[in-house]
């Protein structure tokens, strides 16, 4: 043993290793690393290697001899303590082939393994990102081969076309590749005003087209009066407040679809998503237009990452909500960080105009054009309304046999509280109808999957508070139902303009228990519109059985039965002995807990 360890040092300390017949250049250049020099294919001829590497440039696949070297050049390339570094490591993989450049790079491997890990990175990147360069651009050449006389619109008495106002043919190639044929009646009478830079303040509910009226007049500006000077990052030219994350995320999309034929800059800025994201975009960008709700953007202008002083138009969108939730002080901090009003353009919006909205409007505007919708246009034209008189137990038999036998596509159900929710998006799954929650629990990047998905049409049913209740826009929603009558009348019109929108039809399905039918007149009142009440038909309450279940959840689902069927003679009766702590199980405990849960 002791012999063995001798002979191995010796060969070592002489460099003549008997497994080693190679190339007694890369044998002295790198004495102690005999493994590596043991594992060497045979290369004797150093112009055949110059060769071999030759051909590794020009194919990754080529000959045995050419993987064999790899495969050498790779171990090598792990051992080695200073890789190659030059200019054009093609050239360099040539002359260090044969491992002819002495004490400095014995071995030729760092080279070529460095310049074919180049070579695959540097095209790939090259590659998206002149793929994402060429996005707008393939946009803006398409919109150059268009002719605005190909957008032919049928004349209507008493309607405007997008045609007959000073629009840029940009913006009305984008508004004829979304379909619009017409002006909506907001749109018609504010867009003269707006694109001439004057104030205005309109009444108008969700559904009439109010933000694409002002949207239009934005991007018309931006158009036509490029920035003077060179602006710094995160200092948009106009800024839209919004009192929802998912109506400022509409008005987003909004947006994009208007400005597909341009560059313009928009950015969404809200809470409950990744502070530090939005900071880094705000930060990065040269930002044209800003979306956001007040909590946030103020964060933002607090640590000077958003610089408002150059804004040249303000939006305030859905004022009266603003004013509902406490948002006015911080609003009033945003615009107070703006220009002042009269060296910029404001657009004031609100639902309704009561006193302290009309208050604010006259503060933040000046000369301000005003233009009113009436709501009970909204609320009757466009949508079917149907309200049934029905028991609490039988609205969700009742919900279930409409979605059915209406054969419902796309169904919004409201209800006005979380716990009430989550509990209907349980049974609605437990009778395999394809639904999802949306509700002030659900996290936002979830809350925007949902309703991208929503749109999409992934599944059929979307169980909601109020908090989808404005701003949001999708395509086609058939039914819109009021489990529960919301207790501020103005969200029922908020709730039933999710269907019928942009002239469309739609059906408003609401139930009134005895508890909803409180809500009746004032709604009424609002509308200015009387509620058509009826009784629905028997067969439309009877409760069908779930499908695919096990022996177990049938014979629960019997016992809930038989339990409700035997409370309800109890309630009527007034409830005596024993049957007052049914009562107590039944009708009272359900108001007391709705009170517990509702405080």
């Amino acid at each position: 043993m002791v012999k063995f360890i001798l002979k191995n040092i010796r060969e070592k300390l002489t460099g003549t290793a008997q497994s080693d017949t190679k190339d007694p250049v890369a044998e002295t250049s790198k004495p102690a690393d005999p493994p590596t020099q043991g594992k060497t294919k045979s290369d004797t001829d150093p112009a055949e290697k110059v060769q071999d590497g030759s051909k590794r440039n020009r194919s990754r696949r080529n000959t045995e001899n050419a993987g064999e070297s790899e495969s050498t050049d790779n171990r090598s390339r792990s051992r080695s303590k200073k890789p190659a570094s030059s200019p054009n490591p093609q050239g360099e993989e040539k002359q260090a082939a044969p491992g002819g450049d002495g004490d400095s790079n014995p071995s030729p491997a760092p080279g070529s393994g460095r310049s074919r890990s180049r070579r695959r990175r540097g095209p790939k990147k090259s590659g998206t990102d002149s793929k994402s360069a060429e996005v707008e651009p393939s946009s803006i050449s398409a919109h150059a081969d268009w002719d605005p006389a190909s957008f032919k619109v049928p004349v209507e008495e008493g309607k405007t076309a997008f045609q007959e106002l000073d629009i840029p043919s940009e913006i009305l190639h984008a508004i004829a590749d979304l379909g619009f044929v017409h002006c909506m009646p907001i749109q018609a009478r504010i867009l003269p005003s707006t694109l001439k830079g004057l104030d205005a303040m309109g009444r108008a509910q969700t559904g009439t087209g109010k933000t694409a009226a002002f949207l239009i007049g934005i991007f018309t500006h931006i158009l036509r009066n490029p920035p003077s000077e060179k602006r710094r990052n995160g200092t948009p030219r106009a800024l839209i407040l919004a009192p929802t994350r998912e109506l400022a995320l509409q008005i987003e999309k909004d947006a994009r679809g208007l400005s597909k034929y341009f560059d313009a800059e928009v950015l969404t800025v809200f809470g409950g998503m990744d502070y530090e994201k939005q900071r880094r975009k705000i930060r990065e960008r040269k930002l044209d237009v800003v979306v956001a709700t007040p909590g946030r953007l103020l964060d933002f202008r607090r640590k000077q990452d958003i610089h408002l002083n150059h804004v040249e138009i303000l939006v305030v969108d859905e004022a009266d909500r603003m004013l509902d939730m406490g948002f006015i002080p911080d609003v009033r901090q945003i615009i107070h960080s703006t220009p002042p009003k009269s060296k910029r353009q404001t657009l004031f919006f609100s639902a309704t105009l009561t006193p302290d909205v009309i208050r604010l409007a006259n503060q933040w505007t000046r000369d301000a054009v005003s233009i009113e919708i009436e709501p009970e246009q909204v609320a009757v034209d466009s949508v079917d309304q149907r309200l049934y008189v029905v028991t609490t137990e039988e609205k969700f038999p009742l919900l279930l046999n409409i979605i059915d036998q209406d054969k419902a596509e796309r169904v919004m159900v409201f209800a006005n509280r979380r716990d009430q929710t989550r509990k209907l998006y349980e049974l609605l799954q437990r009778y395999q109808i394809s639904c999802e929650l949306l509700s002030g629990d659900v996290p936002q990047s979830k809350r925007i999957r949902t309703l991208d998905r929503f749109r999409s049409g992934e599944f059929r049913v979307l169980v909601a508070t109020d908090v989808a209740g404005r701003g949001l826009h999708v395509d086609s929603v058939s039914h819109v139902v009021n489990f529960t009558l919301p207790q501020d009348p103005e969200d029922y019109v908020h709730r039933i303009g999710r269907t019928g929108r942009a002239g469309a039809s739609g059906i408003s399905i609401s139930f009134a228990c005895e508890q909803d039918a409180f809500q009746i007149p004032a709604i009424e009142a609002y509308i200015k519109n009387d509620l058509p009440c009826t009784h629905p038909e028997p067969e439309l309450l009877e409760m069908p059985e779930p499908p695919s279940l096990t022996p177990e959840q049938k014979e629960k689902l019997a016992k809930t039965r038989a339990e409700n069927a035997r409370n309800r003679p109890n309630r009527s009766s007034g409830g005596r002995g024993r049957s007052g702590g049914g009562q107590r199980s039944g009708g009272n405990s359900r108001r007391g807990s709705g009170s517990r849960r509702g405080r």
